[in-house]
Order: C-alpha cells, then structure tokens, then sequence
C-alpha cells in the first residue's frame, strides 16, 4: 500500500496533473481554478499518498469551526492506480484520523453521482442530493458519517 503523508508545496504541480487525469470524467473542467485555490490556501490537512516515488492520489479533512464536524475533501486517485486499493486505504486513513480527535461527532463528505457508492462501503450515508450542483451533470451527493 502506498506511504501517506501531509502536502507539500512541492507536489502541487502532480496533484494538478491527477487533477486533469481526472477530468472531466470525475471532474468539471471548471472545478480546477478551485482546487488550485484549496492548494494554494486549505491545505493544511491535506494527504498525498505516493506509491514508488509515484503520487497516485489525494485527499484532506477539513475541520469545522465548532470542532463537532469534519469533512473529507479534494479526494482523487490517478486513474492507473483506480481499482487497486489506493483510494480505500487513503479514505480509511483519513477517517481513523478524525476519530481520533474526540469533539468531532459526525463525518461528511460532498461528492458525485459517480463516485458516492464507494463512500457508502465505509459507512457514508446519503443525506441529500442536488442536480448540477458542482457543474452540468455533476450532481451533489452530500454523505454523512455518524462518529459518536
């Protein structure tokens, strides 16, 4: 399984290229001018996971201003290395971090039509949808996860 570790500056050009890999099949063009931004100014519980040298994915915790909720976010995986388990342990990492933290009590994540079921195998529950949320045919699926 691949080494995870917090973002550095340094990786944002790789993280940008998985970014493109990624679009538009998970992602709008559009979106990319945001998660440039998130880069450049969120990243604080940000992850990168590296395989061989090799980043082949992504994915942070953002934490609320009340302590009580965080959310997954910016989540993606190089689409040579979908598939192959990547994604699910960079999500269980994440998720084991945040329960760590006692004041957090429930867990989100806002993603798409696409990519909500394998939020759901860790125990994600749907709470509502929106259409065209992120961009056209890019719907919002707002996933919680209860953790106390």
């Amino acid at each position: 399984m691949p080494m995870i570790r917090l973002y550095s500056k340094t990786d944002k050009e790789a993280l940008m290229e998985v970014f493109r890999l990624n679009t538009p099949t998970y992602f709008h063009p559009e979106e990319e001018k945001d998660f440039c931004y998130y880069l450049d100014n969120h990243s604080g519980d940000y992850y990168v996971a590296e395989d061989s040298d090799l980043i082949v994915g992504s994915g942070g915790i953002n934490y609320a201003g009340d302590g009580k909720s965080a959310r997954l976010s910016w989540d993606m995986i190089r689409p040579a290395a979908q598939n192959k388990g990547f994604g699910s342990f960079l999500t269980r990492y994440r998720i084991d971090l945040v329960k760590q933290r006692p004041e957090v009590e429930v867990l989100t994540v806002r993603t798409t039509q696409l990519v909500f079921p394998f939020y759901r195998k860790f125990g994600f529950e749907l709470i509502k949808t929106e259409k065209d949320y992120w961009a056209a045919g890019f719907d919002l699926y707002h996933m919680e996860m209860v953790i106390r």
